[in-house]
């Protein structure tokens, strides 16, 4: 691959919902940002997955709620000018892989386009870059490729492809297969010829949407109006909603791929994990002598083949177990039989009936000017922890129903209440009455962070009104 117009452009997927790790990974913060295996997050591994001579810069498509954690995370690798395409609802991936070939179709109709997931494990990036070039004639070549993993066990939480003749490391796929019982797993593993699916695809951009037009039509009209219609905010490209939200909830596979007859496959020459599951975690990380993965304060006693997971200074002990998984945040603890892991979920879904955060925020909670976290509340009070970025604003804004009162910890920070202008550093604080316009930001070169207190009738998020934002989040009427 020698010219820029050869080069394969990679879309790299981040709409992941985060319920299968709780606690750890929630809604507003799930697994793609966390640092799972090793220090960078799965988003960032992902991302210099591709950043290779063979690939186009990397365009990154995400939910409009994580619009600034995709930013942050790229700016964190030096990427300064990132390529973030905004769903403004959720869909699953037969949109998605749609909006990337139109992108590219207007650049290029030829053009090879790559799909990925932004959460999974793949530990050898030369083997996985050799596979996708491995892929690239047949997908010039008007293929749709996928990319396969061969089983090592018979595992359920997988969907399955049958691949048939052989040739040159690329199979004919017969069929996909969904997630099969614990018999057919072993029947697959058996049969040698059966490949877990890794939701990854390489093909033209002209490719994917003859196939639209032929298998999902409605799907390519709304797509197309999505991208007529959308809009730049800030440094995102903003889908239009209405056109959007139209499109299926539906995936590749089932929009397109299992329509095919003359799909190819190429197996993936890395170990791959899609951490599906807290067992997916304990499978791939190192264990001691006893079997067991911890991270963070842990303390294990007559335990073994346990995964024991703590964070923000908690202390965690295990007595007497066998085969348990165990992750404790600030909040909340989850303790699960690892064969029972992928009810997880269902632990989720079941907070969220109950209206309980705890299943979609952590205490900590990340905005684009830096984070808040509680430390308490009661009746008619609140208090958070901020942390101010250098350069950062907080919205010009005010509370209906609350007060708030600022002490600065550390830093310096501006403070606008009403029409007059403040400087404050540590130890200082100032009073914001209910309702008055009010402003918080940090003009230094080190994070400020300060404890707020709020008192009122009513204190959640949503009393709050902006007036004026440097992350485009005022209402317009």
């Amino acid at each position: 691959m020698t010219s820029k117009q050869s080069l394969i452009k990679p879309f790299i997927l981040s709409g992941g919902s985060g319920t299968r790790l709780w606690p750890l990974s929630r809604r507003a913060y799930p697994k793609q940002f966390l640092s799972l295996v090793g220090k960078q997050s799965m988003l960032q591994k992902s991302y210099q997955r591709v950043d290779a001579s063979m690939f186009a810069a990397p365009s990154i498509l995400c939910n409009q709620e994580h619009r600034f954690l995709v930013a942050e995370q790229l700016q964190q690798l030096g990427i300064q000018d990132p390529s973030i395409i905004l769903e403004p609802v959720v869909r699953n991936t037969a949109p998605a892989a749609l909006i990337a070939a139109l992108l590219v179709e207007a650049d290029d109709q030829d053009g090879l386009v790559l799909i990925m997931p932004s959460d999974h494990v793949i530990n050898d990036n030369a083997g996985f870059r050799r596979s996708i070039e491995k892929g690239c004639r047949a997908a010039a070549n008007g293929h749709i490729v996928t990319f396969g993993i061969t089983p090592d066990k018979p595992e359920t939480g997988y969907g399955y492809i049958e691949t048939i003749n052989r040739t040159d490391g690329i199979h004919d796929v017969s069929c996909f297969v969904e997630k099969p019982s614990r018999e057919k797993a072993q029947e697959y593993l058996q049969a040698g010829n059966f490949l877990w699916n890794a939701g990854i695809f390489l093909f033209s951009a002209k490719t994917m949407i003859k196939e639209f037009e032929t298998h999902a039509a409605d799907i390519l009209q709304h797509c197309r109006g999505a991208l007529e219609k959308a809009t730049i905010d800030l440094d995102f490209l903003r889908l239009d909603q209405l056109a959007y939200e139209q499109c299926d909830n539906i995936s590749l596979d089932y929009a397109i791929m299992e329509k095919l007859d003359n799909s190819k496959c190429v197996s993936l020459e890395s170990k791959w994990s899609d951490l599906g599951s807290w067992t997916s975690l304990w499978e791939i990380d190192g264990k001691d002598v006893d079997g067991n993965v911890t991270h963070g304060d842990t303390v294990l006693l007559d335990t073994k083949n346990s995964y024991v997971h703590c964070t923000d200074g908690i202390c965690l002990s295990v007595i007497g177990m066998e085969d348990v998984i165990a992750v404790a945040t600030d909040d909340a603890i989850l303790l699960a039989s690892k064969d029972k892991v992928q009810e997880v979920k269902k632990v989720v879904e079941k907070l969220k009936q109950n209206g309980r955060e705890e299943a979609t925020y952590h205490r900590r909670v990340y905005r684009p000017w830096g984070w808040y976290e509680g430390i308490s509340e009661g009746y008619r009070f609140q208090v958070k922890c901020l942390m101010v970025k250098p350069g950062a604003k907080l919205s010009l804004q005010s509370h209906n129903h609350r007060a708030e009162h600022w002490v600065v910890v550390s830093g310096t920070v501006e403070v606008t209440v009403g029409d007059k202008i403040s400087f404050l550093t540590e130890n200082e604080s100032i009073f914001i009455p209910i309702g008055t316009k009010h402003r918080l930001g940090n003009s230094g070169k080190l994070p400020a962070m300060l404890v707020e207190v709020q008192s009122g009738a009513y204190l959640g998020e949503d009393d709050i009104v902006r007036y004026e934002d440097d992350f485009d989040r005022v209402k317009k009427l």
